[in-house]
């Protein structure tokens, strides 16, 4: 059984980074080699392979070696794991703001001073 805590730490690890979420958006589109995901960064070859490796580990990509080139593919079912998290501490949020809105309209203004 996979520890789901452990899961989701190394999915939300690999989006803390704004190079690795830029990667996940480009490979969303199509399978990517090391070199494509690298191009749009000031940052070399061996520092774009770390980045997909932390997005390996968190189970995000899958690498398939070609020849001499990686070419990388987007899994998507963890990030459906992080967005159903998410998701329940929207409903929560939003319920918790919600009764306070009905509260705060319920209760006297409080603009109004004493008489």
């Amino acid at each position: 059984m996979v520890d789901h805590a452990v899961t989701m730490d190394g999915i939300f690890h690999a989006l803390a980074h704004s190079a690795r979420r830029e990667m996940i958006d480009k490979l969303a589109g199509k399978e990517r080699t090391i070199s494509e995901l690298a191009a749009p960064f000031a940052m070399s070859l061996a520092a774009a392979s770390k980045h997909v490796r932390v997005l390996e580990s968190a189970g995000l990509v899958d690498r398939t070696v070609v020849g001499r080139q990686h070419v990388c593919r987007l899994v998507p079912q963890p990030l459906q794991q992080a967005t159903v998290w998410l998701n329940y501490y929207d409903r929560f949020w939003t319920d918790r703001l919600d009764g306070l809105d009905t509260f705060l309209r319920s209760s006297p203004d409080s603009t109004e001073g004493p008489a």
